[in-house]
């Protein structure tokens, strides 16, 4: 079961490297300013975190739902399962190169964000940077690599497989999560309360408003891309990080939550944009 996890991500950035175009990719970089990309930090790596930490303020959350929330808020950069959420108004070559630059910040971010919140709960948790480096390269670059270079050699068909690929790692993904709901047991999901999908629901909206609080653009097009791809956290690295240096197997429906919630905050923003663009067609 350790296994499945990574192998749905493996999947999704297969997929990801297979409708990654270098020129248009490099091309969504540059029309991004310096300026854009340290509040696009910002609203990445710290806005997330911070509303998690203040939930357990606002909701009856217990440390272990605190701790499920937080590791999906530290954990940016999931493989792109927002395709068929955002088939218009959606930049995927910037969502990728988003979540490139994400995945490369993560060994520098994470370990510092998650030390000092840990400090706020007298508690040492230290993230090595090298195993995140590794855990990032294996799960993420060098698939991201392998698809590249099957698209390369063989478009047509990397073209056909990719959409099947990316349903795949999500339905692979999905069925993990429900698994180790399962095994956790039914006395640790008895004692979730119904404020825990709220809580994730504020998280998700949360991620989103950070995008257009901080990174405002003129172009609509860059700003429905990153919100969308903010709100997509890594459950992924969020299930990998928490059973690993935290321990908290009870954070798992947190990270559950959010999986369910996510995808509703994603549809509905997509349906809202498609929406407005329709309503201009028609003016």
């Amino acid at each position: 079961m350790k296994m499945v996890v990574p192998t749905a991500v493996f999947l999704l950035m297969v997929s990801v490297g297979m409708s990654l175009r270098h020129k248009q990719m490099v091309a969504a970089y540059r029309s991004m300013t310096w300026s854009m990309w340290l509040r696009l930090l910002l609203a990445t790596f710290i806005v997330p975190p911070v509303i998690a930490l203040l939930l357990p303020h606002i909701f009856p959350l217990s440390l272990a739902e605190l701790e499920g929330l937080f590791m999906i808020a530290v954990a940016p950069g999931a493989p792109l399962m927002t395709r068929n959420i955002a088939k218009r108004g959606f930049d995927m070559q910037l969502a990728a190169g988003y979540q490139v630059w994400g995945a490369l910040l993560i060994p520098v971010m994470i370990p510092l964000i998650v030390f000092a919140a840990a400090k706020l709960y007298e508690r040492d948790v230290w993230i090595p940077p090298q195993a995140l480096l590794t855990q990032i390269a294996e799960e993420q670059f060098l698939p991201l690599l392998l698809g590249m270079i099957f698209a390369y050699l063989l478009p047509a068909l990397a073209a056909k497989l990719q959409p099947k690929m990316t349903l795949i790692g999500n339905v692979v993904l999905t069925l993990a999560i429900l698994a180790f709901l399962v095994a956790l047991g039914p006395q640790v999901l008895k004692s979730l309360t119904v404020w825990l999908p709220v809580a994730a629901l504020v998280l998700a909206v949360g991620s989103v408003a950070a995008i257009w609080l901080l990174v405002p653009s003129p172009d609509p097009l860059t700003s429905r891309t990153l919100s969308i791809c903010n709100a997509n956290r890594h459950i992924g690295l969020a299930l990998l990080l928490s059973g690993q240096y935290l321990h908290a197997k009870a954070a798992l429906p947190a990270v559950a939550a959010y999986a369910v919630v996510a995808p509703a905050v994603m549809g509905g923003l997509s349906w809202w944009f498609h929406k407005q663009e329709d309503d201009l067609i028609a003016a």
